[in-house]
């Protein structure tokens, strides 16, 4: 972005500067955001809303603006932009907040920034995007014309019918029409991380590191000699990460509303609008195609769900049983991992005096409740796994069978860090994050496997 720079006296500090709301001062869409609401607090409203769209775009904004509120104070605003406004505004320039968006929620926006001079905005009958903006602009200033901020290529018009255009993280499709046109750009405002970077918080990559349980019962039935075996395994890997992120995604798109007051999940990138809604569905949809595609391949008895039955479904994909013991272990370890997932989340609002506003149920006052669920399950993974060390699967699977004994200790170490840390509030909210960060939890998995070897 180029500096700001001071107005000066004459025409350009007379001369009105008009900005969009959507895609350019938010870097979100506020009407696709709040369709994102309306799906999650009134599906039967979400459900309804096409039929509003027969009677006009703008008669469908208007009744969407009507059932669902944006939390105007937390909506991912082009901070350079802003900045830019603000000098304006102190400098004495006229600002309009010109926008698609229904004027119910353009004058929340404005009211809450405070930097407008007025709002033009749709009404429930004319939708003031493109030419009918352009016009509606060049009535209300024809004496001394109008600059204009735009981003996408609806703005086009009047990016040409402005005496100065701006653009903030305009889209490809603009660039490409502001080139071809030879419409002079004098201020560019970027804010937006780099497309690779938040495709991989989108996909929350790292949380495919709990599919590598589909390994697991090829490596303790020691059948990774056999490619047919390691083929399977790798498939239904892809397959469960596929699944996983397209979830992932449609779930970050309904929490939209809840993640931008959050103290982490603000940075998610949706909720921070470096990738929009629309990109966010096509992903979503075509990762659940793949990963039906992949499943294809697999057996029939293949399944999809939480931790304990990615070990199943590795079972079924590469054809090697999975002890009872190892089935129990596994139950209530990721039981305890879910537990103290949520006590986290808990733990963390509790510290700011926040209360939890994403509906999944759970309150401050379950703390200690979590606390107990999840320290006792967790032990009693250990006493399970103690008790599969004894077992004959052990004995006929490892030629030193009691060195496996010093696992023990080192899942003792973990599981009781992992709490303490949650109890002292510093523990990342999803102990996967945590696990693939936290060098002591690293080296006691190196341990882990070391041990395993030894007892080869």
């Amino acid at each position: 972005m180029q500096p700001p720079v001071a107005v000066q006296s004459g025409v350009r500090a007379e001369r009105p500067l008009c900005v969009d709301l959507d895609g350019t001062l938010v870097k979100s869409d506020t009407f696709v955001d709040s369709l994102m609401v309306l799906a999650r607090r009134h599906p039967g409203a979400f459900v309804r809303s096409p039929l509003w769209a027969l009677q006009g775009k703008a008669h469908m904004k208007s009744q969407v603006a009507s059932l669902v509120t944006l939390d105007v104070d937390h909506l991912p605003y082009n901070r350079p932009l802003l900045d830019y406004l603000r000098d304006e505004h102190a400098a004495g320039r006229k600002l309009y907040l010109a926008t698609g968006a229904d004027r119910v929620l353009a004058r929340k926006v404005a009211a809450h920034l405070g930097i407008f001079e007025d709002v033009l905005a749709s009404d429930g009958a004319v939708n003031l995007t493109g030419r009918n903006k352009l016009q509606h602009l060049e009535q209300r200033f024809a004496a001394d014309g109008f600059d204009y901020i735009g981003n996408a290529l609806p703005d086009l018009p009047l990016l040409q019918g402005a005496q100065e255009a701006m653009v903030a993280n305009p889209d490809l499709s603009l660039r490409l029409a502001l080139k071809s046109r030879n419409v002079a750009v004098s201020r560019k405002f970027q804010d937006r991380s780099h497309l690779l970077a938040a495709l991989a918080k989108a996909l929350r990559v790292h949380q495919w590191a709990k599919n590598l349980l589909v390994f697991l019962p090829l490596l303790l039935a020691h059948s990774f000699r056999h490619a047919a075996s390691v083929l399977a395994a790798v498939a239904a890997f892809f397959c469960f990460s596929f699944t996983a992120s397209a979830t992932y995604i449609i779930n970050d798109l309904l929490d939209l509303e809840s993640d931008r007051v959050h103290l982490h999940k603000r940075k998610r990138a949706f909720a921070a609008g470096n990738l929009s809604v629309a990109t966010g569905l096509g992903i979503s949809f075509a990762l659940a195609a793949a990963a039906l595609i992949t499943a294809a391949y697999l057996p029939r008895k293949f399944l999809s769900s939480l931790y304990t039955i990615r070990m199943l479904a590795g079972s079924e994909a590469t054809h090697d049983p999975v002890s009872p013991w190892l089935a129990a272990f596994s139950i209530f370890l990721f039981l305890s991992l879910a537990m103290v997932k949520r006590f986290s989340e808990l733990q963390n609002l509790h510290s700011r005096g926040a209360t939890p506003s994403n509906a999944r149920g759970y309150l401050l006052s379950d703390i200690e409740q979590l606390r107990s669920f999840g320290t006792s399950s967790a032990y009693a993974s250990i006493v399970i796994f103690a008790l599969y060390i004894n077992g004959r699967d052990v004995v006929a699977l490892y030629h030193h069978p009691t060195r496996m004994w010093l696992i023990t200790p080192l899942l003792i170490l973990w599981i009781s860090r992992v709490w303490l840390l949650a109890s002292r509030g510093l523990l990342d909210e999803d102990p996967v994050v945590f696990a693939l960060s936290d060098r002591m939890s690293l080296l006691l998995c190196l341990g882990v496997a070391v041990v395993a070897y030894s007892a080869l």
